[in-house]
């Protein structure tokens, strides 16, 4: 796995063939799971897409479970969720940074790209959301990490998509 800059992932795939239509897989990254999300084929909008459970002793069949979803949906790259907080040490971005470590160990993402987006208060947000609807704490849970994942891919996605610079080059 290789890290690249936010924009400079962006501009990569908008040089991208136009028939071979890329998109970009936004994770949420916590102790026990990882929430994933997918954009559409435009990259303009992201969907919900799974949860998978994160253990250290499973690293290499998660990133299987990567490899399987780089090929079907066809993904250009990821879009980590990363809590930007410069006033104190954070434990979540600490983790975030070892899973990625952890997932670049395995060998089995050569040459796949990513970067960080800051995932701002999205698990909070969806927290509040999903109160309301009284869910199991299983399904709460799930969904919960799914959309937080939405809401780090598409915060990505509006913000490049807003920026007519990049197509441009």
């Amino acid at each position: 796995m290789k890290y690249v800059k936010p924009s400079i992932l962006f501009r990569d795939l908008l040089k991208r063939d136009e028939l071979k239509h890329s998109r970009l897989l936004g994770l949420d990254v916590g102790d026990k799971y990882v929430g994933l999300a997918v954009s559409d084929p435009d990259n303009k909008i992201a969907s919900p897409l799974s949860v998978l459970l994160r253990k250290k002793n499973t690293m290499d069949l998660m990133a299987e479970d990567f490899q399987k979803l780089i090929s079907e949906f066809s993904l250009a790259g990821f879009i980590v969720g990363y809590p930007f907080d410069r006033l104190r040490k954070n434990t979540e971005a600490i983790q975030v940074k070892i899973f990625i470590d952890d997932l670049c160990k395995t060998g089995k993402l050569e040459g796949v790209k990513y970067t960080f987006w800051d995932e701002g208060f999205t698990s909070k947000n969806v927290e509040q959301m999903i109160k309301p609807l009284n869910l199991l704490p299983a399904v709460s849970k799930t969904m919960l990490d799914k959309f937080a994942a939405v809401g780090i891919l598409q915060g990505y996605l509006d913000y490049f998509n807003r920026r007519p610079e990049l197509s441009e080059t």
